[in-house]
């Protein structure tokens, strides 16, 4: 989920010349129009959502989309999703891919599941984000239930404490797998029973509320806020099996 909130902006328009950068990090920052020229250096990474990607004057954008859709399906299910049947097939194959995936993070010791990999979410707050994506989008703007969210849901990065605590949200709060998955797994199967309901009527539907109070005054219809759902779940699970890969690594085998 893109966070709504610019923390800063004394370093737009900046120029940077004849530096050392290595070991730099840009995290939750918007980054139109960046340009890095002549530079050199080793593991460059960069991941984020971005329309348009040129690398050595050769856009790679189409490829790297391309790729990622080949190697996580789901991806392109939940974005191209248009039709009640499409949400329903998204959703069946986020739900295959979770239960498999949850019964892996099972198998690693507790620690490992609050473990922070390359300073990315841990396993359980990857999960809390989860909770709270779908409280959002899902339990507040299209059912609009009475006290959608849950104190354990965990919003973007970038979201101001005095925001998430209007929401009831425990930011600090440190639950354990099965405590986030309680909530959470009783919201995916609200999403279960809201996509087996679909029909094209409700997906046209105008949502009489917007996801939460920090998101802008605009027009919320019933298939953009379950396509977040599928999105935020489909780009997660991506994110949680690259991770768990690194988890595992360093679980040494049982003698």
């Amino acid at each position: 989920m893109v966070s709504e909130y610019a923390q800063s902006d004394q370093f737009r328009g900046a120029r940077i010349h004849l530096c050392n950068l290595a070991g730099l990090e840009i995290r939750d920052c918007e980054v139109n129009g960046l340009k890095i020229v002549d530079c050199y250096g080793s593991d460059v990474y960069i991941g984020g959502y971005f329309e348009r990607l040129v690398v050595n004057d050769v856009d790679v954008t189409a490829y790297v989309e391309a790729e990622l859709d080949r190697r996580h399906p789901a991806r392109a299910l939940a974005r191209n999703a248009a039709s009640p049947e499409d949400y329903r097939a998204a959703w069946d194959v986020i739900e295959t891919l979770w239960s498999a995936t949850l019964d892996r993070a099972r198998l690693l010791p507790d620690s490992k599941l609050h473990e922070q990999v390359d300073g990315e979410w841990s396993f359980v707050e990857t999960q809390r984000h989860l909770l709270f994506a779908c409280d959002a989008w899902l339990g507040n703007a299209v059912l609009e239930e009475e006290a959608p969210y849950h104190p354990m849901g965990f919003p973007a990065g970038g979201t101001p404490p005095e925001e998430a605590a209007k929401l009831g949200l425990t930011l600090e709060a440190t639950p354990t797998l099965d405590e986030v998955l309680a909530p959470r797994l009783a919201r995916m199967a609200a999403m279960r029973r809201v996509v087996d309901g679909l029909t094209a009527a409700e997906l046209d539907r105008v949502c009489g509320r917007k996801p939460a109070d920090m998101y802008p005054d605009q027009e919320y219809v019933v298939r953009r806020c379950l396509k977040v759902v599928l999105k935020e779940e489909a780009e997660h699970h991506r994110y949680a099996v690259r991770d768990l890969a690194v988890l595992e690594a360093g679980v040494p085998e049982p003698q």
